[in-house]
Formats: C-alpha cells, structure tokens, sequence
C-alpha cells in the first residue's frame, strides 16, 4: 500500500507531464510487472463512481486527469464570478505573454522558473490568450499571444499601449570581489 500512495504522489506532482512506466519503476525500486499492477489497483480505485480523478495513458505517459462525465462543472468553475479576478501567477503569465508574444510555452516557463501550464489553460479560458501559431522549434510547440478580450479587460487600445517595463541598472560594468568579507578581521593583536 505504501507503493500505491507513493505512485499517487508522483503522478499529482508530475502534473501534464506526465510519467513513463520506467520512471516509476526506477523512482519506486519495482519491476515493471509490479508497477502495472501498482497503476491497474490505483486505476480501478479512480474508476469508483466516487471518484473525480482518472488515471489516463496518453503519449506515452501516465497522468492524472479529470473524469470527461464532469467537465460542465469544471467549464462552471472557470466561468463564476468568484474565478473572474486573476491570480498573481496569472498575472505574471499575461504579463510575460504579453511583453514577448507570440511566445511558446516553454519560453514562458523558463522565465517564470516554474510549469505555466496550468496558468496557459486559465487565460485561455477567459480569453485572455490564444493559440496564435506554431513555433519553429523542435515539436513545433504553440505560440501564445494576447487576445482583443486581453485589451479591453486592462483597458487598452493597442498593445502599445502596454506601459515600459522599468530598466535596472545592470552591475556588469562593476568587478566586485566574490570573496570578500564584509567582515573585518580583529587586527589588534588579540584573540
């Protein structure tokens, strides 16, 4: 049981991405025949009527996912009214779409240091973004960029209307000692 709750984890942590059956044989220490077991025993558990989660295999990888049967509830909870005002990490997301588009996902997680999945999903619900293209990248990943509904829910005409981003001044032009001590050593003699 305790590999099964160990498998639940790491399927809730690897979130989209999503993981291989030899990750997690490796990550738990199983064979493969005692991991398919492991993810057939967690799968019949998801399946319960109870349940709002899934187990799905797609591309290559297991990921937990939402049971289809209640998407009008989830479709629900992205449109109340409660949901309508962004979150910090969606306004970082819109923010770095906004200034860089069309911008791919992974450009975005690389700026914010963090998976923006999620956050992807959320502003193009509300409209905020959309698919805008396909990037030239290897797997011609999506290009993001902002829509008219972006414009009017910050109040802008045109995206140049965006205000500047402020410049820092950057320290490149100063040497600075890596190892020098703020510290000053006692030279008085005494100890």
């Amino acid at each position: 049981m305790k590999n099964m709750a160990i498998l639940e984890g790491l399927l809730f942590v690897v979130g989209d991405e999503g993981i291989t059956l030899d990750d997690i044989c490796e990550i738990i220490g199983i064979n493969k025949k005692e991991a398919q077991a492991l993810l057939k025993s967690l799968r019949e558990e998801y399946n319960q009527e109870n349940r709002g989660l899934r187990i799905s295999f797609l591309g290559e990888v297991f990921k937990l996912t939402t049971k289809q049967e209640h998407k009008e509830y989830y479709q629900k909870l992205i449109t109340t009214s409660s949901s309508n005002t962004l979150s910090q990490a969606a306004l970082e997301t819109l923010a770095i779409i906004a200034y860089n588009q069309p911008i791919t996902r992974i450009e975005v997680d690389e700026m914010r240091g963090i998976a923006s999945i999620n956050m992807i999903r959320k502003l193009m619900a509300k409209d905020l973004i959309k698919i805008s293209g396909k990037s030239t990248l290897p797997g011609r990943p999506n290009l993001y960029r902002t829509t008219s509904t972006f414009l009017d829910y910050f109040g802008l005409a045109t995206l140049s209307d965006l205000p500047e981003l402020p410049v820092s001044p950057k320290d490149s032009d100063e040497e600075k000692e890596l190892f020098t001590s703020i510290y000053k050593e006692d030279q008085s003699g005494t100890e």
